[in-house]
C-alpha cells in the first residue's frame, strides 16, 4: 500500500467497486442525482460505522474538519448533513442491501477452511432474530406493540466465520418463524434453530428441499417412540430415539419419522430435547451443533455494540434499512480485510484502530499489525550510593 494514502482510501480499496456500480445501475441511484451520489453517501455511511459518529451533524463536522483531505479519500463532493439526510430517506436502500450481498460472496469462500469443531463437511448455519426497540412516535411505520415500536432483524449466519449469508429487515410483530417461507434452503446444509422456528410443516418442507435442521422440541410435543439406538451416557447423551409425531396436526404437517436426542448438560444443569431429521450424524453431534447456535446471539451482540445500528440517523423505513445494510457491508468488508492481510487481531481490535487511524497517511497493514511492546529492563550504571556502610 502506497504509504501517502490515508487508512481510509486504503480500507476502500478493498470494495468490489465493479459491482456497486451494477448495484446503483440496478436501481438507478445516480439518475438526476447532482451531489452526493451513491458511492458519496456509501462512504459518508461506512465513515460514520468505523469512526463511531452519533448524528449527521456529527458526520459532516468531522469530514469539513478534513476538507483537504476528502478528495484522496475517496470523496467527490462537499459533505451537507441535509444532502445526506435526503440521500437516506429517498435514495432505494436496495442498492447497499445488494451490494452487502455482493460483499458476504466474497467474504464466505475466505473462511471455508475455518475449523468449528465437529467432523462435519456440511455447511452449518444458525437463524435467529433479534430485536430493536425505537420510539414510537418517531417510528410509527415499525409497528410492534400499542406504546412501543421496533424492527427485526432476522438472520442466517455461516457459522464458519460468522458471516450473514441472509438478512430480513421486518417490523416488531413478524413472527420469527415466518421467515422460513422466504428463506431458500441450501440442500445438505444444516440450519440450526431454537423452539420460536418449531413449525413442523415449515420444518418438513425444509427437509424435503434436502436440507437439514436441529432444532429444540416444546415440552407439549406429541410423539411415539418407534427405536432406541444405543448412546454412551458418560458424554451426557441421555437417549437417541427414532420417533414419529403423534399430534393431530403435527402428524399431517409432518409425516415421515424424526431423531429425538435427548442431552444433559451437566455444566449449567439443564436437559435438552433436539429433533433432527440427520439420522447419520453422532448423537453428540448433534447436541453440538446446537451448542454453536450460540455464535449467533453473540453476533448480534457484536454488532449493536459496535455498530451503529441502534441510533439512527433518519427516520423513515427506506433511511433506517439503508444504515442497517451500510453497517452490515462494514462488517463483512472488515472480515474480508481481516483475512486478506493474514491478521491475527480480531475484528473488535480492528474497528477500534481502523477508529483512530483513517486520516492517518500510513500502510494498513503497519496500522493493523499487532506489535508487542515489552518494556526492557536496562541496568543502571550510575545509580548514586547514598549510604556509605
Amino acid at each position: 500500500m502506497n504509504s501517502g494514502r490515508t487508512v481510509f482510501s486504503q480500507v476502500t480499496d478493498f470494495l468490489p467497486l465493479k459491482e456497486f456500480r451494477k448495484c446503483v445501475e440496478r436501481y438507478g441511484g445516480n439518475r438526476r442525482v447532482r451531489n452526493l451520489t451513491c458511492m458519496d453517501q456509501f462512504l459518508c455511511m461506512a465513515f460514520a460505522q468505523l469512526t463511531y459518529r452519533e448524528s449527521l451533524r456529527d458526520i459532516e463536522a468531522c469530514l469539513r474538519a478534513m476538507g483537504p483531505k476528502l478528495y484522496h479519500m475517496g470523496f467527490r463532493d462537499a459533505i451537507s448533513r441535509s444532502t445526506l439526510a435526503d440521500a437516506n430517506e429517498k435514495r432505494d436502500f436496495r442498492i447497499y442491501a445488494d451490494f452487502a450481498l455482493a460483499l458476504i460472496q466474497i467474504a464466505r469462500p475466505l473462511y471455508a477452511d475455518e475449523d468449528l469443531g465437529l467432523d462435519l463437511d456440511n455447511t452449518v448455519y444458525a437463524l435467529d432474530a433479534s430485536t430493536i426497540d425505537l420510539c414510537l412516535s418517531v417510528f410509527p411505520w415499525a409497528h410492534f406493540r400499542k406504546t412501543k415500536a421496533a424492527i427485526k432483524l432476522h438472520t442466517l449466519l455461516d457459522l464458519q466465520g460468522n458471516i450473514p449469508t441472509f438478512i430480513h429487515i421486518s417490523d416488531g410483530k413478524l413472527h420469527d418463524v415466518n421467515v422460513l417461507d422466504i428463506l431458500l434452503p441450501e440442500p445438505g446444509a444444516f440450519y440450526i434453530m431454537d423452539r420460536g422456528y418449531l413449525d413442523f410443516a415449515r420444518l418438513y418442507t425444509l427437509a424435503c428441499s434436502g436440507a437439514f435442521f436441529v432444532i429444540r422440541a416444546k415440552s407439549n410435543t406429541r410423539f411415539e417412540r418407534r427405536y432406541s439406538h444405543e448412546v454412551d451416557r458418560s458424554t451426557g447423551v441421555i437417549c437417541d430415539q427414532t420417533i414419529v409425531l403423534t399430534g393431530v396436526e403435527t402428524a399431517k404437517d409432518y409425516p415421515q419419522p424424526l431423531r429425538r436426542v435427548k442431552y444433559r448438560d451437566e455444566e449449567n444443569s439443564k436437559t435438552f430435547n433436539f429433533l433432527t431429521n440427520n439420522f447419520n450424524v453422532l448423537s453428540l453431534t448433534v447436541a453440538d451443533l446446537y451448542k454453536n447456535r450460540w455464535q449467533v446471539e453473540l453476533f448480534f451482540k457484536w454488532i449493536k455494540q459496535h455498530l451503529r445500528i441502534k441510533a439512527f440517523f433518519g427516520t423513515s423505513a427506506n433511511a433506517v434499512k439503508t444504515q442497517i445494510w451500510i453497517a452490515v457491508s462494514v462488517y463483512v468488508l472488515v472480515a474480508i480485510i481481516k483475512k486478506r492481510l493474514n491478521l491475527t487481531a480480531s475484528l473488535y481490535t480492528i474497528l477500534q484502530i481502523l477508529s483512530v487511524t483513517l486520516f492517518e497517511k500510513t500502510p494498513i497493514l503497519q496500522a493493523l499489525a499487532q506489535i508487542e511492546y515489552t518494556k526492557k529492563e536496562t541496568p543502571i550504571d550510575n545509580q548514586l550510593i547514598l549510604f556509605d556502610y
